[in-house]
């Protein structure tokens, strides 16, 4: 009886330790700040989240498969002012949104081409993109801000029904991922890549073009975060969503997905997202210093690749232990 408690006890602990967390930090958030869980600042959260949280879906399907991307937060920034651009000179609203996700896809083809063709470290290859996406929008823009964006802001600033726009797009998009992960051939095939890519090589996936679908799907989040992004603050912003990319990823990574591959969740993401978002939110009701809000970022991101790092080697020492002790 006791050794059945304390499998259930692990099980759970596996498979829910990420909303235990947020749950004992929605309930530590309220009892320090009462404003924290209002329907208002909880809607303004969501609505805050819902850009990075679209990004954390692309980064969660290039982890799981072996890779990354440093580029998105740059990549956003161009695909944005170039969608805003496009709708100022046509106003027409889904050439805007079709050009965002354009030029999201084309940045993150050449991030393939050099991963795949070239055999670049995608984080080689993603840190480049990410010098020339961030350059391309600045020189298109010569550095300032595209103002006066009219109906565009419908995307990011509208409602439907009760719901912010953006946090609808984040609703679908991450039905979209979770049925991408769990129930497509190409899910499966990034688990297996992710996982031992040689191995999956040799079981006939095709290793090169998986990687190629990856990066696309990414650059269509990527896109339609740049308009989402760009139509919540009501202008074609070349300098915006710096450090964006560095969010998605720590939303990915405390969401449970392993930094070494082959393991990932859309449902986690979102549960790491929101952890993210409250503990930022927190910091702004309690008026934490701004510099000191940079620390805690950084040290939460080093805390979960660690806990990464150790569960997956206690997991590996685990099953080698059962697998000498089956032999013996």
């Amino acid at each position: 009886m006791k050794t059945k408690i304390l499998q259930f006890w692990d099980t759970a602990k596996n498979k829910y330790s990420i909303l235990l967390v947020l749950i004992v930090l929605t309930i530590v958030s309220t009892a320090i700040n009462p404003n924290f869980l209002t329907g208002a600042n909880l809607s303004n959260v969501s609505r805050q989240i819902a850009v990075t949280t679209i990004l954390a879906f692309g980064e969660t399907i290039l982890i799981i498969c072996g890779m990354l991307d440093l580029s998105s937060g740059s990549v956003l920034a161009l695909s944005g002012v170039l969608s805003v651009s496009a709708f100022k000179m046509t106003g027409n609203l889904p050439l805007a949104f079709f050009v965002a996700i354009f030029v999201a896809v084309f940045c993150n083809l050449i991030n393939a081409l050099m991963v795949t063709r070239f055999k670049t470290p995608p984080f080689i290859a993603t840190l480049a993109m990410l010098a020339m996406a961030r350059g391309a929008a600045l020189l298109y823009t010569k550095g300032q801000n595209i103002y006066q964006i009219g109906d565009y802001t419908v995307f990011g600033q509208g409602y439907i029904g009760f719901i912010p726009t953006p946090v609808v797009f984040m609703i679908i998009l991450f039905i979209a991922t979770w049925y991408i992960l769990k129930h497509t051939r190409f899910g499966r095939s990034l688990f297996a890549i992710g996982g031992n890519e040689e191995a999956a090589n040799a079981s006939g996936i095709n290793v090169n073009r998986n990687k190629v679908y990856a990066f696309a799907v990414n650059g269509i989040l990527v896109g339609i975060a740049g308009v989402l992004f760009m139509s919540r603050v009501n202008s074609g912003l070349p300098n915006g969503a710096i450090g964006y990319e560095f969010e998605a990823l720590t939303s990915s990574v405390i969401g449970g997905t392993s930094f070494t591959g082959g393991i990932g969740t859309a449902g986690g993401t979102v549960a790491g997202a929101f952890i993210v978002g409250f503990l930022n939110n927190i910091m702004n009701l309690t008026n934490v210093n701004s510099y000191l809000q940079q620390i805690v970022r950084g040290a939460i991101i080093a805390l979960a690749v660690i806990y990464d790092i150790n569960s997956k080697s206690k997991k590996n020492k685990k099953n080698l232990g059962n697998i000498s002790g089956k032999k013996a």
